[in-house]
C-alpha cells in the first residue's frame, strides 16, 4: 500500500510535467499557472489567520491540513492569482496522501517544468516554504500514529 501511494504521488507530478512540457514558452506556462490558480476552491475566509498563514511568501499564503482515515487533505488559497496557482500544482501532488509518502516525496516537478529557474526569488522561496510547511504538517500528523 505505501508503495502505491508512492508512485501515486510520482504519478500527480509527472502528471503536471507533461502538461507544462506541452507548452512552448514562460508566457504560455504563466497562463496555465494562473487559470490553475482560478481553478482552485477558495479556503474560507474562517481559515485565512495568522496561524495558518505561511512565512516566507511576497504574497499570503494560507494552507489548512486535515487528516482523514489516514490520509492528509491540504486546502490552500493566496491573495495572488499566480500564486494561488502554483498552491494548486502543490496540493495536486501531496493533499489526499499518507503522511510517510509527503515526506518521502520531493518536488522534483518544480525543477523539471522549470519554475526554480523562471520564477522571481521570492516567489520561489515563497513555493519552498509551502512546501516546508506541508511536510510539517505531515510530521506532525506522522508522530501522532
Amino acid at each position: 500500500m505505501a508503495e502505491d501511494k508512492k508512485n501515486e504521488l510520482e504519478l500527480r507530478s509527472q502528471e503536471i510535467i507533461n502538461e507544462f512540457s506541452r507548452l512552448k514558452t514562460w508566457e504560455e506556462k504563466y497562463k496555465l499557472l494562473i487559470q490553475k490558480g482560478k481553478e482552485l476552491e477558495s479556503l474560507e475566509d474562517q481559515f485565512k489567520t495568522e496561524d495558518l498563514k505561511i512565512k516566507g511568501c511576497q504574497s499570503q499564503v494560507w494552507i489548512k491540513s486535515d487528516l482523514k482515515e489516514g490520509l492528509v487533505h491540504f486546502k490552500g488559497d493566496s491573495d495572488a492569482l499566480l500564486v494561488k496557482g502554483l498552491i494548486a500544482l502543490v496540493l495536486k501532488v501531496y493533499s489526499a496522501s499518507q503522511p510517510q509518502q509527503i515526506l518521502n516525496t520531493e518536488a522534483d516537478f518544480i525543477k523539471q517544468i522549470g519554475l526554480s529557474e523562471n520564477l522571481t526569488p521570492s516567489r520561489s522561496n515563497g513555493l519552498f516554504s509551502m512546501i516546508k510547511q506541508i511536510k510539517f504538517y505531515a510530521l506532525a500528523y506522522s508522530l501522532k500514529k
